[in-house]
């Protein structure tokens, strides 16, 4: 059996997997834990590292510097963190937290 922490991170998981496929991203999936390398909670978005947290305390630097250690082990140079915010349910409303260099490189991609 499962402790109530992560069955409360692999429902916000589903969530957010459940969120993306609404907005086109077909593939959106969670990934199956215990993988050797961590390359995020979510996978389906080509090029993108997404690693959830639902937790009540929270760490920016401490899931910034877990989600680069992802987004290496992906080889990829794109990634967010996205949290959920305290007291909604609506996936649309949740945080996504990522380093600025990653910010501006979503930028150039856009053609900003």
């Amino acid at each position: 059996m499962s402790t109530p922490q992560k069955r409360k991170g692999s429902e916000a998981e589903r969530q957010v997997a459940k969120y993306l496929i609404k907005q086109g991203w077909k593939h959106a999936e969670r990934r199956v834990a215990g993988a050797t390398l961590d390359k995020g909670d979510i996978y389906g978005v080509l090029g993108c590292v997404i690693e959830v947290k639902n937790q009540k305390r929270t760490d920016l630097a401490g899931w910034v510097e877990e989600l680069k250690v992802e987004m290496q082990n992906a080889k990829v140079d794109m990634g967010v963190v996205v949290h959920k915010r305290p007291r909604t349910t609506d996936v649309g409303e949740w945080y996504a937290t990522l380093p600025m260099s990653v910010f501006v490189e979503l930028l150039k991609k856009a053609g900003y």
